[in-house]
């Protein structure tokens, strides 16, 4: 029988992936049981604290102390408060206890924001990871030599799997029922929770972010530029001129600064005005993609799409009521 230990560290952390965890994988179990075989797993809820009271109090989780569990074969760590430096200085112990686990052959789950436990081990040095789409920059800028990607909802490492945000974290859950017993136990915890286990990509959620606070004044005006003039047809040459900068030094310092290619953040900066403009207003696509800069109705689908996920149609169909009523 697999040993599996949902890991509770000090702090706030988000219970749903503490019990939405436990509570589907138990199913699992109990489904594989029911088939006539034996449990697969054995499930407990560990951590270096006694009682963590959680939602002003409200609820309470006590967990097993972890310096018992000599063992595991896997180890999930939920999703945790967004002040990530003290989370990192207050977890030490559970880091290097994750750390060791994974080193005697265990291997590793994490929920949400969770990732930023499992990067400060050291064992996601030069590998992909998720997060929440909202915990990008503070991940990138406390663990630069991952390659995170906040687009996909589940990331596959040997041993090693991270996902997405908030209640994505099911998916994650299915994805180790099928790991671990099999795709027709997966597919049946999907239709007793009514989770859509085809769901692969958190893109459709995100809100892009301009980021501005990197220091770089010369960057933050190119910023500020392109956001003032989405309708125009922009010369990144030209615009670099205009700032006093070679274009090779302004692409260098602008990924450095924003995470993106000059390119990308000016179509992320019109596809966020164009989802706005479509999640909130009757007007056609032909209408949105003009006010956004776009003559190419192709150009601009295909864009559209590989930023949400979704076609502009499907996009407004999802999140514009008053368009879907008519």
């Amino acid at each position: 029988m697999k040993q599996v230990t949902i890991v509770v560290p000090k702090g706030n952390v988000n219970l749903s992936s503490i019990t939405g965890s436990f509570e589907i994988l138990t199913r699992a179990n109990d489904c594989w049981r029911k088939m006539g075989n034996r449990p697969m797993l054995e499930i407990r809820i560990a951590g270096f604290v006694t009682e963590l009271k959680l939602n002003a109090g409200f609820f309470s989780v006590y967990p097993v102390d972890i310096r018992d569990i000599k063992k595991t074969d896997l180890l999930i760590i939920p999703s945790v408060s967004y002040d990530y430096d003290n989370v990192i200085r207050e977890n030490a112990a559970l880091i290097t206890w994750i750390r060791e686990q994974y080193k005697s052959g265990a291997e590793i789950a994490s929920i949400c924001t969770g990732a930023f436990l499992l990067a400060a081990t050291g064992l996601l040095e030069g590998k992909s990871c998720s997060t929440h789409w909202n915990a990008a920059t503070d991940f990138r800028r406390l663990f630069p030599n991952i390659n995170l990607q906040p687009d996909k909802l589940i990331t596959v490492e040997p041993g090693i799997y991270t996902n997405g945000g908030a209640y994505s974290f099911l998916n994650l859950v299915l994805f180790l029922v099928e790991k671990y017993f099999d795709r027709p136990t997966a597919i049946f915890c999907s239709k007793i929770f009514q989770i859509d286990i085809e769901r692969t990509s958190q893109s459709p959620f995100s809100i892009f972010q301009t980021q501005k606070n990197h220091g770089d004044e010369v960057i933050c005006k190119a910023q500020t530029y392109i956001e003032e003039n989405l309708s125009e047809r922009i010369s990144f040459g030209e615009l670099a001129s205009k700032l006093a900068v070679s274009r090779r030094n302004f692409d260098r310092r602008f990924i450095k600064a924003v995470g993106n290619t000059p390119v990308e953040y000016l179509q992320r900066v019109k596809v966020e005005v164009a989802k706005k403009t479509l999640e909130k207003e009757r007007k056609s696509i032909f209408e949105v993609m003009n006010e956004v800069g776009y003559s190419d109705d192709k150009a601009f689908r295909e864009v559209f799409k590989k930023i949400t996920g979704l076609s502009p149609l499907d996009y407004r169909a999802r999140y514009n009521k008053e368009v879907v009523m008519v």
